[in-house]
């Protein structure tokens, strides 16, 4: 976004220099990312009047005798068309850089012979002078603004500095998106008390208003909708001079088009506020209707619109449309349709002043490509009182009496009163302003304040507050400051337009106390240890943000998750439900740069709908585990055993019938007392074709919040012996329906009840085609006696043991 400061200055008392200017405004408002001094550009740029011009026989060419306010002529040879005696044109005489050129090589002109004529400089076209492509010809000056030898850039308003700013940091603030905003804010940042200009304030009333209907479907999408019915047979007529507002559109980074789009796009830099025209008697026909019937909509699916540009856009129906009598004539807030276009028969216009949903155009700019500057500024929110003052000074500068004015506006916002203290504002900012500071600060960016203990009251009547404690202030923000909601808004305001930097370098004077231990920090550190430090894995951190189609490759519901209304892109829509979707992804796109044997885990936030919200309806999150790897269950399960074992939690693991992404006779459940903890297993091989894995892939997925809450969370000790373990390997028969985690519980029992130190390792389990009824489970057992070394009785007695337990409890058979 570019700032003429020349224009600044036409709103405010500058009485700083320009460098101090440009560092209050980047550090209190918005960075400034470079400046442009035209006055360097357009130096020494003369206007000239052509006293004499003959065309050079055979060519182009003329051969042209300026005057440039000196005694004598000076001799010009030019090849534009419309070059004629008598006019005013602009001259780069010999030393000057063309502008163009400018910052870039900058081309140097010098007197040369053209067709054996001696020509000294050149006179300018806009695209040589830089403002816009367009060579048809020089430019003309009119004879009522200047005379010859006048400075272009002096007549002009070209000796000023064009700010350039970064604008992304101002998205919650639509009012800087105009001059007399951004000039408020200014005027703030000096301490100077801000006066607007007076139509900001005085809309235009209903005016035959039957004979233009204005319906809205949803005030949602479309707050207020305000426009007018123009003569538009002078409006039409283009002045073959450069005008002066031709500059001020050209300092913008604009160009001028036709009089009436001059003019919406002029008041839209001014003010913030886009405008757009449409052809009356076209809107009428598109609608069939003598009088027609603008309707404000959602679009439907695949709903068509050819638009200005050419463009045929297929709409969605997230897409606001503004139609006549239900057809389409306009892509509200982003570009109008070629069927209501303004050409040279048109005799009346619909001027329409409105604002629209941020939410929605934002999703329509992005599902479109449409980034102009007026889309641009209705993406920051435009506040819905502002549609009809700004229609009025519109219809005011275009010096036509509307035939029909029609304001449409079903919910009018209400006033939003804020109550502070001055010992709040100062307690937060670490500060010691005085309740005249506040006040005066506030007041110069128009906020109204009433503050009854300095006896000061504003315009507008705040009874609501009447009763205020002693240092104690009541606020109302101006319509245009959408972003102000709460006391910190306010703190905010404050601080940063007296400056943060001023504020006292001091230690609080609050107590210090201890912050308490984060459980969940805790937790979170042990496993990063265990998984990281001992188990090799990688860690990874992915976007919680996520699009509908990741989720529903993993067959999760999309309507269980929360949405983003205002989301950058669709890829960064949905607030992820679970953390295992993108972990798949990383583990493919790992394994396509040439990785194989690796273990990835994330440890991040998810929600979704089925959690609820807290008491002030934010919905709750929880903290979630996810591992990844290439392998079957028995290898997830491994390290799950492992990570349960090093946190000082029994495994108790169960079968599970039903899930999303998880292999039925491949995965489990894990519980703690009896509540679901985690789930693992390998991904199902239709949702690792929809993320083109090829491998088995296998998950653990573990809510961290269950885990922290559980009384079986402690520090467990390791018990290790300093005699020899026995290792044995050990398969056993059993029915095809016995669970393993059933023969896993009953080998720990038996071990345990010897007081042995032990693990247990699953090697296999095998079902023959030709017996589907019994089915053989392996493992690889090590166990130790920690006061002593066992000899071959007792280790013959252990086994006996576990073959007898088994055979009585499951009906086993060692094999």
């Amino acid at each position: 976004m570019k700032i003429s400061l020349n224009a600044l200055k036409q709103y405010v008392n500058m009485k700083v220099p320009v460098s101090e200017l440009l560092t209050l405004i980047g550090s209190r408002l918005v960075e400034i990312e470079g400046t442009i001094d035209l006055s360097e550009k357009y130096k020494n740029i003369k206007i000239v009047k052509v006293a004499e011009c003959e065309k050079i026989a055979g060519t182009h060419l003329s051969l042209c005798q300026i005057d440039a306010g000196t005694k004598e002529l000076i001799q010009v040879v030019c090849g534009a068309p419309n070059v004629h005696r008598g006019m005013l044109a602009v001259w780069l005489a010999p030393g000057v850089i063309v502008p163009s050129t400018f910052g870039n090589e900058n081309f140097k002109l010098g007197s040369k012979k053209l067709r054996g004529f001696e020509s000294n400089g050149m006179l300018a076209a806009a695209d040589e002078l830089d403002f816009w492509p367009d060579h048809e010809g020089i430019l003309e000056i009119n004879p009522k603004d200047a005379k010859p030898g006048d400075s272009f850039a002096e007549i002009f308003d070209l000796n000023d500095i064009i700010l350039d700013i970064e604008n992304k940091s101002l998205t919650h603030r639509p009012d800087c998106f105009g001059l007399v905003g951004f000039a408020r804010e200014v005027a703030g940042i000096l301490g100077e008390e801000f006066t607007n200009p007076e139509y900001l304030f005085l809309g235009v009333s209903n005016k035959n208003s039957d004979n233009l209907k204005i319906e809205i479907k949803d005030s949602e999408i479309c707050p207020r909708y305000s426009c007018a019915v123009l003569d538009a047979s002078k409006l039409q007529e283009k002045s073959k001079y450069l005008q002066k507002s031709d500059i001020f559109l050209f300092k913008a980074g604009m160009r001028p088009v036709s009089p009436i789009v001059d003019l919406t796009n002029i008041i839209m830099l001014e003010t913030g506020q886009p405008l757009h025209a449409f052809d009356y008697d076209k809107f009428a026909s598109v609608g069939g209707a003598k009088i027609p019937q603008i309707i404000v909509r959602l679009a439907n699916n695949d709903e068509e619109l050819q638009l200005l540009d050419g463009k045929t856009i297929k709409c969605v129906p997230t897409d606001i449309l503004i139609t006549s009598n239900n057809v389409p004539v306009a892509l509200a807030g982003a570009m109008g349709g070629a069927n209501t276009e303004i050409d040279a028969s048109t005799k009346k216009i619909i001027l329409e002043s409105a604002t629209f949903s941020l939410y929605n155009l934002r999703k329509t700019q992005m599902e479109h490509g449409i980034f102009s500057e007026a889309i641009t500024r209705f993406t920051k929110g435009q506040p819905a009182e502002q549609t009809s003052p700004v229609l009025r000074e519109a219809i005011r500068r275009l010096d036509a009496t509307p035939e029909v004015v029609a304001d449409c506006y079903p919910a009018p916002g209400k006033l939003n009163i804020i109550k502070i203290s001055t010992k709040e504002i100062n307690s937060l900012l670490g500060s010691d302003y005085s309740i005249q500071t506040i006040v005066k600060t506030l007041e110069n960016v128009n906020f109204s304040v009433y503050a009854p203990k300095i006896g000061h009251t504003p315009k507008l009547s705040l009874g609501k507050f009447a009763e205020l404690q002693d240092d104690e202030i009541a606020i109302v923000a101006p319509s245009w400051r959408t972003d102000i909601f709460i006391k910190e808004d306010i703190v905010e305001e404050v601080g940063r337009l007296l400056g943060y930097d001023n504020i006292p370098l001091d230690f609080p004077t609050r107590p210090f106390i201890e912050s308490k231990v984060d459980d969940t920090l805790v937790l979170k550190n042990k496993i990063r240890t265990i998984l990281s430090d001992r188990l090799g894995a990688n860690e990874v951190l992915s976007y919680s943000f996520v699009s509908e189609d990741l989720l529903s490759r993993a067959n999760l519901d999309t309507e269980n998750v929360y949405k983003i209304v205002n989301s950058i892109s669709p890829e960064l829509q949905c607030f992820r439900s679970s953390i295992v979707p993108s972990l798949i992804e990383k583990m493919r796109d790992n394994f396509k740069s040439g990785h194989n044997d690796f273990t990835l885990y994330e440890m991040n936030q998810i929600s979704s709908k089925d959690f609820g919200c807290d008491a002030d309806g934010v919905p709750i999150v929880k903290t979630s585990l996810a591992v990844a790897l290439f392998g079957d269950f028995y290898t997830i399960k491994n390290i799950t055993s492992q990570l349960f074992a090093e946190l000082g939690l029994n495994l108790d693991i169960a079968p599970i019938d039903k899930h999303p992404y998880f292999e039925p006779l491949h995965s489990a459940v894990v519980s703690i007392d009896g509540t679901p903890v985690a789930y693992l297993g390998e991904i199902k091989k239709s949702v690792l074709r929809r993320f083109k894995v090829e491998k088995s892939l296998a998950v653990l997925e573990m809510n961290l919040e269950s885990i922290k809450s559980s009384s079986a969370n402690q520090t467990k000790q390791i018990s290790f012996s300093k005699f020899p373990s026995v290792f044995r390997d050990l398969t056993l028969k059993v029915s095809a329906d016995t669970d393993f985690a059933a023969v896993q519980h009953e080998l720990m029992q038996v071990l345990d009840a010897k007081s042995l130190i032990s693990s247990i390792q699953p090697v296999s389990i095998y079902q023959p085609e030709s017996n589907l009824k019994t089915k053989n489970i392996s493992f690889h057992l090590s166990f130790s006696n920690p006061n002593k070394t066992l000899d071959s009785q007792e280790i013959s007695d252990i086994m006996e043991e576990i073959n007898h337990k088994l055979s009585k409890t499951l009906g086993a058979e060692v094999v």
